[in-house]
């Protein structure tokens, strides 16, 4: 999964430049789109007309390109402005609403530098020193700004989504195989067998809990080693991770209590299983980056327990910190789990002894 979705967390394209102008002004764009900060989005190589654009963006060279017309800097001063094009295909819209969005950023400082041109004439600026106030104005950048400021998160790598998203994904099987030899186990009359011992119908109950746990808790330990040591996913901190991880295999020991109770056979107990494991999983996230799924999706997940610990591990990988970052996906994941084994402990309770 981490190879397949490799690089969803990061966006680069090839802009074409047709610069037909070369004035002044063009020549402020032609700098703006190599500034350093966009160097990690956007590649720009520069072409000689606007059909080889087309050309390139058809064949899938190029993703966008943008063009500035011949006499768009003499005409920047003028009642009408030429307009910038850009070009893009269907296949990246992306890439296109980029580039439109970093032109509308240089032609909104063009905009502000037109208006305080013609101000400072209406203001009685003389005409005589109209080379001199372009040069003022051309210095003058917008006074609000919106700025990028980290804030201490780490980049959320696909590795570190993906380990913990199939470590629980598989760990939901654990319901499938528990409650699938629960009704082998009656239909061999091995269960009667241990009611004819002097053992309680709860005591068979917690041996099956226990078997769910005891694999539960190996295989996410076995699959967090082995994903952190050869692949450098990260997990958070060991404790706040082992705790959080403790509490999803106490809802799924829950959850197969329920499949036990709710089934009558073994087909109903793996139809069941089934249905429980896929739709915690697509509604969880363990699949996709849940950040980047539509609001009812997002919403849905945090009435699932894998969905609230995809939750806290994304936490731990991203912001760290220790016990406090996990309080609320457990808290969350702990209810979730009392409601569903206060069902099923009625129904497995009887699905022993029917």
């Amino acid at each position: 999964m981490s190879l397949a979705f490799n690089g969803v967390n990061s966006f680069h394209f090839t802009l074409g430049l047709v610069e037909l102008d070369h004035g002044p002004v063009a020549a402020q764009l032609v700098k703006a789109l190599d500034a350093p900060q966009l160097r990690k989005v956007i590649t720009v190589e520069k072409l000689t007309s606007t059909k080889l654009a087309g050309t390139e963006i058809m064949s899938g060279e190029l993703a966008a390109a943008l063009v500035i017309p011949a006499g768009f800097s003499s005409a920047a001063t003028s009642p009408h402005p030429e307009p910038l094009t850009t070009v893009t295909s269907n296949n990246a819209t992306i890439a296109g609403d980029v580039t439109t969005s970093i032109v509308s950023s240089f032609e909104a400082q063009v905009n502000a530098d037109r208006l305080a041109f013609a101000v400072a004439l209406a203001a009685g600026a003389p005409k005589a020193e109209t080379s001199k106030l372009i040069g003022v104005v051309s210095t003058l950048r917008i006074p609000i700004q919106a700025v990028e400021r980290p804030i201490g998160a780490h980049e959320l790598k696909v590795i570190s989504y993906y380990s913990p998203g199939m470590a629980i994904f598989f760990l939901l099987f654990t319901i499938n195989y528990t409650a699938r030899s629960f009704f082998v186990d009656r239909s061999q009359g091995m269960i009667e067998r241990m009611r004819a011992a002097p053992v309680r119908p709860v005591e068979i109950l917690l041996g099956k809990a226990i078997s769910v746990f005891v694999y539960g808790v190996v295989s996410l330990a076995t699959i967090g080693v082995v994903t952190t040591a050869a692949f450098g996913a990260d997990w958070g901190a060991p404790l706040p991770a082992a705790l959080l991880g403790l509490a999803l295999v106490f809802s799924v020991i829950c959850l197969t209590a329920l499949v036990m109770g709710l089934a009558r056979t073994q087909r109903q107990a793996e139809g069941i299983a089934s249905i429980i494991i896929f739709g915690l999983a697509l509604l969880g996230g363990d699949f996709f980056f849940i950040s980047s799924a539509p609001s009812t999706i997002k919403h849905l997940a945090l009435l699932t327990p894998n969905g609230w610990a995809i939750r806290g591990f994304t936490d731990l990988a991203t912001i760290g910190g220790g016990l406090g970052t996990i309080v609320e996906p457990v808290v969350a994941i702990l209810v979730l789990s009392a409601v569903v084994g206060a069902i099923a402990l009625g129904l497995a309770r009887r699905a022993v002894t029917s």
